[in-house]
Parts: structure tokens; sequence; C-alpha cells
């Protein structure tokens, strides 16, 4: 059975093993008086017929085909292999110098067609060598070798470099070569060159030294690789590499001397070995510096590459390891690539690249890739971008600075439990981070306010209010008749927005005059660009707008608002759209700004009048409007109603665990313009609950800037705050101020209102006590109580007016996003990230600059972040 198997396997292995080409032996350099020898081998038991093959017209045929058989057996863990070669050796002369190819031989193997590849041979006039002369060179080389002198034409080394005009960075092959027609022997003492100012490595360095037959100067040499490098030059000027040294034993025939001892003639060979010494020349190489202006994702590369860049996973949770590979690939100084700068998402916890390197030693060591790995650790959730990844190197062919650009990587991060531990990164596990539980203030935030509040309007401070003054000046009036002159002066002074309200009109029509000039000079842009201004100055002044807050959505609800037709304010709004489109667009002629012009007027004409009438309509209705606050309240009751009813409905929703519902339903509440701070801190609650803390905090900050002394949302917002990741030591602050602070939000705003006019009162009746008392007592009682309660009154006064101030204020906000990076300048490029912050966060905002705005922590760090990562309180 076995015997069996074993045949099978024998049938079923020759067409495994069979040749179907023909391998051709034959030295690439010949001598045109040398006859060599041309070799055709085919491997296998394959049967073979009909070879035929022809030199061709440039060679002679001197001899053959010889045909030759064998036969080989071996054994490699107990298998047997057979293996069968078929040569065919012809003998050529060549007939004229020069490189020949000559005919390629065909075969039949197993009834099918083969050839073979044709062979080439350069031919050469001076073949002396080794191993074939002619008689003149055999002689003259005989002499010098019988003196013991071999010719440096006989024996040298070269060294060789692929270029030597080069910049820095450029790779440079160098090849260490032995040239011989001597019969050598061994070597000694060999001493390799020393590369100064370059980067350097061997890329061959042989330990059996083999001859090849070579064409060097119209001679035929054998010559041998000693060594070969990559030379990566590292500094500009003129560089120079010193000589190369080797001592070679070369065997020399040596004359014959007559000796009448036997012994002497029978170990003499005729051949003795002597010593050698072969030098290169000092080779000088010239670099050039690299261009200036390398881009800042310059990575010294210098030739010509690829990058590619990928993510390890582009899904995982916090505190989860992954890793960015970039692969820059080419031909070049692929060892001295750097590591690219990547800009990585705050928040990032990003370890040491990792490289790898991979080199075709077959190119030489100068064509490979190098791989950059950078591990990280998402400490946020979030989607993040990263890239586009740039890297430049320097393009020799082209003379110039090539940037390569990657796609951008999405990455997805969901949050993962406070306990995660980081994964294994190619390898080496990175350590994973405690993360210790939140201390809570207590077991849970306290709970919303059921009680229906006041819900119909804004939030009132009765501090400096009308009513406030008028009490105050009906008081003032008993004592001192100027203050009611002065009160009135200053009362008139202060009404800034109806000044500029009744002014809007003129101040639009003198704009548009000047805005007339340029039509009338046909100055295109300068037109446009008064016009917008006339547009936008008519609308702040008239709806008492800040420029900062106008645009054409909110121009156009103000002025539907305002008792302007929805028609009008659209056409408002399609004036300052065509303005903003003729100031970038190139000049579409005399007609279209007349047209414009014409429109502008007309539109602010209409608008006026509208308003004027819904003044006038408003004037009829002012004693329908008293009478609504005295007699007939309807309108405000079914207002009043509607907020009552989206009041219980949040309640309700909150009751039942629709956090969404309750929030939906009372901040349609805000929707109609009322501010309250039960609805802020019910919001706030509702937020908190559906895990949106940092919505939660601003509208508990919301709800105690209108109401300071609500401990309910200063419980809530603390505990809130005990929930966010970043912790601030804030800056502290001065005693008597943090005094002060704490005394004022002790009370309520209308609360210190109304005691500043109690005291006033009591100043004003201790004044005149002390004007008016006939006794001494009495009057000296009067005029310290009065001072006393000065004091008192002004200090309520300040108070109340403080924490009115803190409302009317809009220059704190809340971090909204996951994750923000504080820069040092107001744009993305060419700034620094300073510090990193989480939602939450509260900060001050110092100034605006575009989309960005200048902010500062409590610790006192100052900083740019964009505009839509924050809220304003």
């Amino acid at each position: 059975m076995r015997r069996l198997f074993a045949a099978l396997f024998a049938l079923l292995a020759v067409p495994a093993f069979a040749q179907e080409s023909i391998k051709v032996e034959t030295p690439g350099v010949v001598g045109l008086d040398e006859q060599f020898n041309v070799t055709f081998i085919i491997e296998g038991e394959s049967k073979v017929s009909d070879f035929s093959w022809e030199p061709g017209s440039d060679f002679q045929l001197v001899w053959g085909p010889q045909r030759g058989s064998s036969t080989s057996i071996n054994m490699t863990n107990g298998k047997t292999v057979r293996s069968v070669q078929s040569t065919y050796t012809y003998i050529v002369a060549p007939k004229a110098v020069g490189k020949f190819r000559m005919n390629a031989a065909t075969a039949k193997v197993d009834g099918k067609q083969v050839s073979s590849t044709p062979p080439s041979v350069e031919v050469v006039a001076n073949g002396s060598s080794s191993t074939s002369r002619s008689s003149s060179s055999s002689s003259q080389s005989s002499q010098q070798t019988s003196n013991g002198d071999v010719s440096s034409e006989d024996l040298f080394m070269r060294f060789t470099l692929s270029r030597s005009n080069v910049v820095i960075g450029e790779p440079i092959t160098a090849t260490l070569k032995l040239y011989q027609r001597v019969n050598v022997a061994g070597f000694e003492d060999a001493k390799f060159p020393t590369f100064n100012g370059f980067w350097s490595q061997e890329t061959e360095s042989p330990t059996n030294i083999e001859f090849q037959r070579e064409s060097y100067d119209g001679k035929i040499y054998n010559t041998a690789v000693l060594r070969k490098y990559v030379l990566i030059p590292q500094q500009s000027g003129q560089l120079k590499i010193d000589p190369a040294e080797l001592v070679v034993l070369v065997n020399v025939r040596s004359p014959r001397h007559t000796s009448s001892s036997i012994f002497d003639s029978f170990f003499d060979d005729g051949y003795r070995t002597i010593r050698k010494r072969v030098t290169t020349p000092a080779v000088t190489v010239n670099v050039k510096a690299l261009p200036a202006g390398a881009p800042a994702s310059f990575g010294g590369g210098v030739g010509s590459f690829t990058m590619e860049a990928k993510l390890s996973k582009d899904a995982l949770k916090t505190h989860e390891a992954a890793s960015l590979e970039i692969t820059v690939s080419g031909k070049g100084n692929v060892a001295l690539l750097e590591a690219p700068k990547i800009n990585f998402p705050p928040d990032f916890e990003v370890y040491d690249a990792k490289t790898s390197q991979k080199t075709d030693k077959s190119a030489g060591g100068t064509t490979g890739s190098k791989t950059f790995e950078y591990p990280f650790i998402p400490r946020s959730h979030g989607d993040f971008t990263i890239g586009p990844v740039e890297y430049s190197y320097y393009d020799v062919n082209a003379g110039r600075y090539v940037t390569l650009t990657s796609s951008e990587l999405v990455l997805s991060v969901e949050k993962g439990s406070a306990g995660e531990s980081s994964s294994v990164v190619s390898g080496g596990a990175i350590q994973s981070v405690e993360r210790k539980g939140v201390k809570n203030l207590g077991e849970d935030i306290r709970f919303i306010n059921t009680k229906t509040p006041s819900l119909n309007g804004t939030a009132y401070f009765f501090v400096a209010s009308a009513a406030y003054w008028v009490i105050v000046l009906i008081l003032a009036l008993l004592a001192v008749a100027v203050w009611f002159a002065l009160r009135k002066v200053a009362a008139r002074r202060a009404d800034v927005a109806g000044a500029r309200n009744r002014g809007a009109t003129k101040m639009a029509r003198r704009r548009l005059k000047a805005a007339g000039d340029f039509l009338e000079r046909n100055l295109y842009t300068a037109f446009y660009e008064e016009l917008h201004k006339a547009l936008l100055g008519f609308a702040s002044d008239k709806l008492y707008m800040g420029m900062e807050d106008l645009d054409k959505d909110k121009i156009a609800a103000k002025f539907t608002e305002g008792g302007v037709a929805q028609a009008d304010a659209e056409r408002f709004s399609a004036l300052l759209d065509a303005c903003e489109y003729a100031r970038y667009s190139p000049d579409s002629g005399h007609e279209a700004m007349s047209a414009h012009y014409e429109e502008a007027v007309s539109v602010i004409s209409t608008i006026d009048s509208g308003m004027k009438g819904k003044k006038g309509s408003a004037a009829k209705a002012a004693t329908l409007v008293a009478m609504l606050m005295i007699m007939l309240p309807m309108a405000g009751s079914a207002a009043q109603s509607h907020a009552d009813s989206l009041w219980t409905a949040g309640v309700n929703a909150y009751n039942e665990g629709l956090w969404d519902v309750a929030v939906a339903s009372w901040e349609s509440i805000r929707d109609m313009g009322v501010e309250s701070e039960e609805l802020c801190y019910n919001i706030g609650n509702a937020y908190f609950r559906e895990g949106y803390t940092a919505r939660a905090i601003l509208f508990y900050e919301r709800a105690l800037k209108i109401n300071p002394s609500y401990s309910e949302a200063k419980f809530n917002l603390e505990f809130a705050n005990s929930q966010i990741q970043d912790r601030i030591d804030p800056v502290p602050e001065f005693m008597l101020k943090s005094l002060a602070r704490k005394i004022s939000y002790m009370l309520g705003s209308n609360t210190w209102a109304v005691l500043s006019v109690i005291f006033l009162a009591g100043m004003l009746v201790m004044l005149l006590i002390f004007l008016l008392a006939p006794g001494r007592g009495m009057r000296k009682t009067g005029f310290f109580a009065s001072i006393a309660l000065l004091v008192l009154a002004l200090m309520s006064f300040g108070f109340a007016k403080w924490q009115k101030a803190d409302y009317l204020r809009h220059d704190e906000a809340i971090v909204m996003n996951p994750v923000s990076s504080v820069k040092s300048s107001p744009s993305s490029d060419g700034s620094r990230d300073l510090f990193v912050l989480h939602e939450g966060t509260k900060v001050s905002i110092l100034d605006e600059v575009g989309g960005w705005k200048n902010i500062e922590l409590s610790d006192g760090r100052q900083g740019w972040i964009r505009s839509g990562e924050i809220e304003v309180i």
C-alpha cells in the first residue's frame, strides 16, 4: 500500500516540478578576442525535444551544442526529492565591439513550446584579464608581477556616488568597489571612509566577497562590492569624504633561481605573495541649503512621498484607548522623516508617538515607509474631528515644497462608566485613570415650585422705577421744591430711548441724503455702504436695539410687533439683502442704484408712518389701556390664564417624569416674554432631570439674577456645580466687598427698595423735627436720627440697585459644549490652546470680536472662545 501511495505521489509531483522556461548562463562582459560559453538549463523530468538556438549575426558559433544531464537526490525531513537538469552548452566568439543581444533559445517541454530570455553580452576591445589576455598585454603584466610590482591599472578601488550635487536631506547612494585583473589571495588593514556631516547607513556589507565580470574604461575587470551606503547630508557647503584604504594580498610569479639543491626546485611553485595598498581619492559633495519658506508642516522629508492617515477605531467610549496612524511612504530620506504635528481635540490625553520603519534594501535603502502611531484616550463624550493632517516635504525633481493633506477623521465618543479602564494600544497597556465619585451636597436637588407665580411680564425692579421716583418726589416735595424740578430734568435727559425714537427718521433722512450724493456721483460701493448704514441706523433707533443685536429676522419681527405691515417688514429685509449683495458683487448699474434708493425712501417713510399710526392708534387706545388696567383687564387675564395653564401642564409633566414635556411647557411661557425666578428655577430642575447639567446651571443662574436671595435656586445651583468636571479655585474677593454682597443678597431687590423709601421718609420726618422742634433735645435727636436714616436709605437703595445692575448685566455665560478649547487669540489659525473648559463652567465675558468672545475665569485666567460654545446668562 505504501509503494502505491509513493507511486501516485511521484506521478502527481512530476507536473508540479515541471520547468516551463529556459534559464540562461553567460558572461555579461567579454573581450573581442575571447571565446565564451553560453549555457541553457532546463530543470525537471519533463521530456525536452526540438531544442534550437542560433547566436545571431554578431557572434560566430565555434562549437556546440553539447548536451548534458544530471540527477540529484536529496533527503529532507524523511522525504526524497529527485531533481533532473538538462543543459545545452555552446562556445561562441564575438565579431565586433559593442553591446549585443543574442537570439532566444526555443524548445518543446512535454509538447509545449517554451523559450528563453534573449541573452545580452557586452564586447570590449581590450579583453585582457586574469583569465584571458592578449600576448602583448600578457607579457607586460608578467614582467610587472615578476618584478613584484602590480600595476594600478590591474588593481584599484573606486568610491562612486549616485550624485554629487544635492540639497540638505537628499539621499545619496555610495558604493565602494574593488577592481582587479590579478590573482588576489586575501585582504588586510581595511579602512573605510568616514562621513562627517552626513547621516550614513550601510545597506550592503558582504562577508563573502564575490567577483563579477565588469567592463570599465574599455577593459574587463573582476569586480566586487566591498560596501554600499546611504548618505544623507545634514549641513550645507562642500562636504569632503576621506579616502578608503585596503591592503590586498596578490600572488605574483617569481623568477626561478638555479640551485644545486633538488629540494629547492621541488618546493618552488613559481609564485610569491606581495602586499599592494590601494586607496580611493577624496570625494567632495556640494550640498545646498533647502529653500526658504518651508511650510509649518514640513517634516524634514526630501524626495517624493505619499501619506495615509487612519484611526484604529472610529467609535469608542470615554476613557477607552485608540490610536491614530500616519504612514508616510515613498522614495527619499525615509529614515529621517519626523513625526507630523497632530492637533487633537481638547481633553484628549495623547501619549508619545511610536515609530516603525520599513525599507526596501534592494532599492538602496532610499525607498520605504515610516509609520507614526499616536495613542490617545478621550476624556469627554461627543463627536470629534481630527485633522485634516498636513505633512510637507521638499520635492527635489520639482524644486519646491509639496504639502500632503489627509481627509478629516471623524471620531464618535460615547459616555463610558467612570470605572472603565483603558485598553491596550499596540502591545503596550496605557494606565487607567482613577475616577472618583462626585461629592454631593445633599441627597438630591430640591423640588420644583408648584404654586403658580405671577406670570404677567418680565422681572420687575421697583428701585429706580417710575413708581419709586414718584414716591421719592412726593416725599421730597414736602421738604425741598427744588428736587421736583431737578428730577423732571433728569427724567427728561434719562429718556434716551425716546429721543432716539423721535429722531430716527430725521437721522435716516440725513444718511439717505449722503447716499443720494454718492448716487449722483455714481459711486457704487460707497452708495450701498451708506444706504446699508442708513437702514440699520433707522432700525436701531426705532426699535431701541443695539447694533450687535441687529439681524434681518429680529428687525422684521420687531417691526411687525410695532404695528408695521408684514409686507413692509419684508420689503425692509429684502432691501438689506440687496445692499449686502451689492457690496460684494459687480456693479449692476445706475438704474439699480436709483431703484434701491427710491425703495429705501419709500420703505422708511412707510414704516415710520405705520409705527406712528400704531402710536396714534395707541393714543386712541390709551384710554382703553388705562381702563384695561383698572376696569377691563380682559386681555391681561387671558394671557395670564394661558400662562397659568402652561405652568400647570409643566408641573404635571414634571411629576410624571416627562422632563422634556415640562421643559417645553415652561419654555413656551418664556417665549411669551415672561421672566420669573420661579419659572427659571423650574426649567433648571427639568433640564437637570434630563441630564443637561449645563442648561440646568444656566437657568439656576438666571433665577438668581432675578432674585439673588432665592435659597432653593442657590442650593440646586451648588448641587449642579458639583456635577461638572472643571474645578476652578476663584481669586478671593476683597473682604468688605464680599461682606457687602452677602448682606445685599439677604433680601430681594424690591424689599431693599421699599426699605430705602421707608428710611427716606423717616429721614425727612427727623429732618423736619430737627428744623421745627422747639426743644434742643428734640432737635439733636432729629439731627442724628436723620443722618442715620439717610445712611440706611442710601445703603438699602445701593443694595437694591446692585441687584438690579447684576440682573441687567450680560457679561457672564455658561459653557455649553462638552469640551471647548480656549485660544490665545480670536482665531483658529495662528493661535495656541491655553486651556480646556467643559460644559457647565461659568465664565465672565470681557470683549467680543467677530464670532469670538474674550472670557475670564474666576481664577483670573483669560482667553478667547467661540461665541456659539457659550450662552449668556
